[in-house]
């Protein structure tokens, strides 16, 4: 078995620095993927975008090359079929030699009451946000392995993989429950690769599908029944920033000594 190397003597720029290593973050040219990919990119990584919307993917892709003059490339990904997640990880390794980082970012919501969800929603939702995470982690363990050199899976979950949340949700809150426990069994078989398997769980975050509502006044935005919204703790909204510095603490080596674990980042809702 190895052993997660002992980085105390390194000094905090080291820690956080990715310089020379790469990352794949899928569902990456908007939101909370996007402000991931962003601080990656600005740590020093190259970055592989992957993405349904092909466009915003190579959009963004020019645009963090641009600002940090990293490497950063697109590719358009559909998170619910598992050859294109295969595709993805091959070119990543093609591009970049070697995968350090995977963020397993892409999710799909839900809405149907219970009573009125039909199989096919379930199937939908359990294909992108359960078997895509799967399916990309497994890729991304299998080429780490491969290469013998470790590396870090960030799993994307949600205050829905921790909690019961608001009505309708029962497929979603399913999905996300089932990210937390696969990070914990991810975590137990593959840290004798030296490979760390992490799990971030947001609550309620303004990004670009939700920006509408930053349209609203204050007093408005607290009467939307959305938790997070009215009974944060810490004053505000979450923004997609707040989730993208976490995982940026995951990837990198001041984590070093974690694993398995959940980081929930609802603003104090849960306490």
């Amino acid at each position: 078995m190895m052993a997660v190397k002992d980085v105390s003597s390194h000094s905090v720029g080291d820690l956080i620095s990715l310089a020379g290593r790469s990352a794949v973050v899928t569902a990456s040219a908007w939101g909370l993927g996007k402000a991931t990919a962003r601080r990656l990119a600005e740590a020093g990584a190259s970055v592989l975008i992957a993405d349904l919307d092909e466009d915003a993917a190579a959009t963004t892709a020019r645009d963090l090359s641009s600002t940090y003059g990293a490497n950063v490339i697109s590719v358009k990904m559909d998170a619910s079929d598992p050859a294109a997640i295969t595709a993805v990880a091959d070119l990543a390794l093609k591009e970049f030699g070697k995968i350090d980082i995977w963020v397993n970012n892409a999710g799909l919501p839900s809405f149907s009451p219970l009573l009125d969800l039909e199989e096919d929603e379930w199937d939908n939702i359990m294909a992108i946000n359960l078997r895509g995470t799967f399916v990309g982690a497994r890729e991304a363990a299998r080429r780490m392995i491969a290469a013998a050199h470790g590396g870090v899976i960030v799993n994307v979950a949600s205050l829905a993989g921790v909690r019961g949340i608001s009505p309708g949700q029962a497929a979603y809150v399913s999905s996300k429950h089932g990210v937390v426990g696969m990070t914990k069994q991810m975590a137990i078989e593959l840290a004798p690769h030296d490979i760390r398997v992490l799990a971030v769980a947001p609550g309620f975050c303004l990004t670009e599908s939700t920006m509408h509502l930053a349209e609203l006044d204050e007093e408005t935005l607290k009467e939307i029944p959305i938790p997070g919204i009215s009974s944060s703790r810490l004053g505000r909204v979450g923004v997609a920033d707040d989730i993208a510095r976490a995982i940026l603490f995951c990837a990198s080596d001041l984590s070093t000594f974690m694993t398995g674990t959940t980081m929930v980042l609802d603003g104090g809702i849960s306490v």
